[in-house]
């Protein structure tokens, strides 16, 4: 995704929903949208009813917030789940969850998406025993997903499997956080992922 320099809690009170972007911190009193429960900006606390089309924005731009995806590549992710058989939302959220970036999230691998972004970009995973720095990388089935042997004797690793273990997995994962890697062993279904999304609208918003 596209650089960006402001507060990410901002994004998390434009969207009305925690995105989970700052990690622990989301968890705590400390997250944006627990302190200040409204849109920022100078009218952010006004209350205007949104038009059809503003919900159908709206959700999807969350979308894109919570897996830190710009706008053309999240297109092409919709023409794909458009062109699979099944219903079509279904289809997009479950490409978005076979993501490298997020799946290391899912396992535990990493305090966020962001965080699990960057793991990937710096080389310090691999998929099947080769390295990927491709966050959007879309696993499949039997695809084994590790951080590098060489990585985990760093400081920052330790931390994570120190969390790691306090982190529960999707049923579509199988997680070995004590190794830091893990095994696709299905494909995720609408009820294993927790996003909090209305998927439909987003198919609305692009078949208008």
């Amino acid at each position: 995704m596209a650089r960006y320099k402001e507060s990410v809690c901002r994004l998390c009170r434009r969207e009305g929903v925690k995105l989970y972007l700052k990690g622990d911190r989301c968890y705590t009193d400390k997250c944006g949208v627990v302190k200040r429960a409204y849109a920022p900006g100078q009218h952010g606390q006004r209350r205007k009813k949104p038009s059809e089309y503003g919900l159908q924005l709206r959700e999807k731009q969350k979308a894109r917030r919570f897996y830190g995806i710009l706008e053309k590549q999240f297109r092409n992710y919709f023409y794909e789940a458009d062109r699979q058989k099944g219903i079509t939302g279904e289809n997009l959220v479950r490409l978005l969850e076979r993501r490298l970036d997020n799946v290391i999230y899912r396992l535990g691998l990493a305090g966020s998406r962001p965080e699990a972004r960057q793991l990937v970009r710096h080389g310090h995973v691999t998929v099947n025993n080769k390295k990927v720095d491709i966050p959007s990388y879309l696993l499949k089935v039997g695809d084994e997903v590790a951080i590098k042997e060489k990585s985990t004797s760093s400081p920052k690793f330790k931390e994570i499997a120190e969390a790691a273990m306090h982190k529960s997995s999707p049923p579509w994962l199988e997680a070995d956080k004590e190794n830091l890697r893990g095994r696709v062993v299905a494909m995720p279904s609408r009820e294993d992922i927790d996003v909090p999304l209305e998927e439909h609208l987003i198919v609305e918003l692009y078949s208008r």
